[in-house]
């Protein structure tokens, strides 16, 4: 038996880092069956995909993100099979059974970072710089360094923008020993909503058990945040940022009581970001003030804001808005910690323009703003000096 898979995120998408878990089960399952197993990391052409394909005698395409492109010469047939939220956004089929609660296999993508490697090596030999290999290899942390899985699965939430609509609770779905190697360094769960687990509490206790540093990639939901959740998370050893989301304006006091406790427990003043979600309800200026006063609120408790700009399975909105420019930027700004925790918004805007190589016209970030300042100038004075970490008195 031959397998074929492609994960179509790491094909298509610039420095996607992050492995695909099905990809991973699919291999897992496969291999234990005997079966040669292939990670392919490129698509063949038009005239090759007809005669290529006959090699394999199963071919699994997974993708995470709607708009990762995939050749549309490429269909599902009898034996070539394809899935993610990437194709099916909320209407994803499940694995098989017997694959979803395999045991991944943590080598899948061991060739290919070993061939990134040697590249990256090469072209610095090539070019006269020194090769960190260390440092290179960091990036691909999340491929070597962690067991990944889903612990529960299913969110009560049921928000319009979001891919986990499936379910209307949330259950267990994996036991920790399904996707836990001892040997790797971390543990990451991708769960949809943990802190809305009834027994939530027991689950943690097995994590902690581990004595590995872990973390929640799809983030936490902190509406549901407590003393006692806060307490027990902020203690305990967390690797990397806390992430959270701040999607919705309406949840705006809910959020901000949340806070105050996240600074209440954050003592040793761990990094917390949320995301925030735009461009979902307008793309008109009502929407720029709204992420503008979260990001303000989050500014004030030193949390970092992500700028998440929506987008469905058949459809960017902000592409068409007017202020597409001003989504770009804020993007660009709020996305890159080091930047946004030293520069207000129009330090930034400013900074990108001294860089325009055009004398005489403004880049696309200044003229953004100045457009959007000149149509909105009480939304700009309010919101386009909001620096990281200064305390505002209107939340004291």
């Amino acid at each position: 038996m031959k397998i074929a898979i492609f994960d179509a995120d790491l094909i298509g998408r610039e420095k996607h880092r992050f492995p695909n878990l099905a990809c991973e089960k699919i291999s897992g399952y496969w291999k234990e069956k005997g079966a040669t197993v292939e990670l392919c990391t490129i698509f063949p052409d038009i005239n090759e995909w007809k005669t290529w394909k006959k090699r394999y005698n199963e071919i699994y395409i997974s993708k995470v993100f709607t708009d990762t492109p995939v050749p549309n010469y490429i269909k599902e047939s009898k034996h070539v099979h394809m899935g993610g939220t990437g194709f099916y956004f909320d209407k994803a089929p499940d694995l098989p059974y017997e694959i979803e609660h395999h045991m991944p296999d943590y080598n899948l993508y061991n060739e290919w970072i070993e061939n990134e490697v040697k590249l990256a090596r090469e072209s610095s030999e090539i070019n006269g710089k020194t090769f960190n290999e260390k440092r290179f290899r960091g990036q691909f942390k999340e491929y070597t360094d962690y067991s990944i899985g889903f612990i529960t699965r299913g969110c009560f939430r049921k928000c319009p923008f979001c891919v986990n609509q499936k379910f209307d609770h949330v259950f267990p779905h994996s036991a920790l020993e399904e996707f836990y190697d001892p040997s790797r360094k971390k543990l990451c769960f991708l769960d949809d909503n943990f802190m809305g687990y009834p027994k939530w509490r027991e689950l943690f206790s097995e994590i902690m058990a581990t004595g590995k540093s872990f973390k929640f990639k799809q983030g936490l939901d902190e509406r549901l945040l407590t003393d006692e959740k806060a307490k027990l998370f902020f203690e305990a050893n967390y690797d990397g940022d806390y992430t959270f989301a701040f999607d919705n304006i309406a949840d705006y006091e809910l959020i901000h009581k949340k806070l105050e406790i996240i600074a209440k427990y954050n003592t040793r003043r761990k990094s917390v970001k949320f995301y925030v979600l735009v461009a979902f309800e307008s793309t008109d200026e009502k929407d720029i003030e709204n992420a503008f006063k979260r990001i303000e609120l989050l500014f004030h408790y030193r949390c970092l804001p992500y700028i998440m700009r929506y987008m469905n399975k058949n459809d960017t909105p902000w592409k068409r808005s007017k202020y597409r420019s001003l989504y770009v930027t804020l993007a660009r700004w709020c996305n890159q910690p080091s930047i946004v925790k030293k520069m207000t918004f129009r330090e930034f805007c400013l900074a990108n323009q001294a860089l325009h190589k055009t004398s005489g016209s403004y880049c696309s970030s200044m003229k953004g703003l100045l457009e959007f300042e000149n149509e909105f100038p009480e939304i700009a004075k309010k919101y386009f000096d909001l620096r990281f970490g200064e305390k505002n008195p209107k939340f004291s």
